[in-house]
């Protein structure tokens, strides 16, 4: 009775495939957008840092943000709002275009400087269960790559503000259903021109399954492909606006490696299967690199830096 319903099932699928290609598609689609569509309600929750029970960003980040949008020349500053994040980074989340705007998660790191005497050691950081001791070697190298000048809080800001209106939550979401769709369109095609409708359905289940361990495969290339040529993309946007941009993001990158570093010594194995130790992240798959590395994130920025110079 199973298999009766099972082909039932299918009939009706190859009868209206165009149709439930369609829906699937746009069904991936909006999956992939919800996280974006109200980042206020999914997406800052997740990130929000309470400093002293109290999830404000302080006046100082907040006028820093202000500051960059308008180095960016950004025309609709109403739909950019920040937030204090608990992450080492900035982060965001949103489409420029759509009503509920974008959020953009700035560290509380970033309101420490060199000159803080205390700055960053007041905030309770834990790396594998432990409390990071501030006095111990690694605690103060820590502390050092966590404490950025202004240029490079400037560029670590305005790189997400160049990812958001680059449409870069748009063009991530678009990969899974044009992959979805080319390869079903594909596996048709192919179906049709070696006569396997006609066939035996074992022969047809066995290509089946081909295809989509294939198209599987081909979605995770395609995707890491697409994703690291968007952070090439919104680093190059973000290090031309200025000379100073571009420093402040070779020295982010630098930050970022020697923090890498020191997350490799304190994380103990776990840190050595995670972090190389020139500060890179090892991909967590080994067919699987979905971000640039971040040394040559910084030669990239190296490059445009020296071009400006000549």
């Amino acid at each position: 009775m199973a298999s009766r319903f099972l082909g039932k099932v299918a009939a009706m699928v190859e009868r209206h495939r165009t149709g439930f290609l369609i829906v699937s598609c746009a069904g991936l689609l909006g999956a992939n957008l919800a996280f974006h569509t109200v980042p206020q309600k999914t997406f800052k929750p997740l990130y929000q840092a309470w400093v002293k029970g109290q999830p404000e960003l302080s006046e100082k980040l907040h006028n820093l943000f202000r500051e960059v949008l308008s180095d960016l020349q950004v025309k609709s500053e109403n739909n950019y709002q920040a937030f204090a994040a608990f992450s080492f980074h900035p982060v965001s989340a949103g489409v420029p275009w759509l009503p509920a705007g974008c959020v953009v998660g700035i560290p509380i790191s970033f309101d420490e400087t060199a000159d803080d005497e205390h700055g960053i050691v007041n905030h309770v950081v834990m790396v594998e269960g432990k409390e990071v001791d501030w006095k111990s070697p690694e605690g103060l190298a820590l502390k050092e790559a966590l404490i950025l000048s202004l240029e490079a809080q400037k560029f670590a800001i305005a790189r997400e503000v160049m990812y958001l209106q680059n449409n870069g939550p748009l063009i991530h979401a678009s990969v899974a259903p044009i992959c979805l769709a080319g390869t079903y369109v594909s596996a048709v095609a192919i179906k049709q021109l070696l006569g396997l409708y006609s066939g035996p359905v074992v022969f047809r289940g066995l290509y089946n399954l081909a295809v989509a361990i294939i198209g599987f495969v081909g979605y995770c290339l395609s995707y890491d492909t697409v994703s690291r040529a968007v952070d090439y993309r919104t680093d190059r946007s973000t290090a031309t606006i200025s000379t100073d941009f571009a420093k402040g993001g070779v020295e982010f990158y630098n930050k970022i490696l020697a923090q890498n570093k020191t997350l490799r010594t304190l994380m103990g194995k776990k840190g050595e299967k995670i972090y190389a130790p020139n500060g890179n992240l090892f991909p967590r798959y080994w067919f699987r690199l979905k971000h640039p590395s971040c040394t040559s994130r910084r030669d990239l920025i190296i490059s445009i830096l020296s071009m400006s110079q000549e």
